[in-house]
């Protein structure tokens, strides 16, 4: 199976909205992160099985019970996660990010 692997700011922004939930109700912003974490474990198993974001080679996946989407790459050796992004706010801000 591949790994998994976070851009930098994916992994803030993550934790960033994990921490507004969790101001908004005890428990839930580890419910946010329950979620993100089966979405990759879906992923992982079927980078493939998700539709490509517009002309890019990106895909989606919806994050459920949450408004978030994960935007990725499936790489040769590894899926490589650009950005879990609030599906209603600033679309396309992560599309400039690169591999690191």
């Amino acid at each position: 199976m591949k790994q998994v692997l976070f851009h930098p700011s994916a992994r803030f922004e993550l934790a960033e909205s994990i921490a507004y939930y969790e101001q908004q109700s005890a428990g839930l912003g580890l419910d946010l992160l329950a979620e993100v974490e089966k979405a990759t474990a879906i992923i992982q198993r079927t980078p493939h099985a998700w539709p490509r974001y517009k002309d890019t080679d990106f895909r989606t996946f919806l994050v459920k019970r949450f408004p978030y989407v994960i935007f990725y790459l499936d790489d040769p050796d590894a899926v490589w996660i650009a950005a879990v992004a609030h599906g209603r706010r600033r679309p396309d801000y992560w599309i400039g990010r690169t591999r690191e």
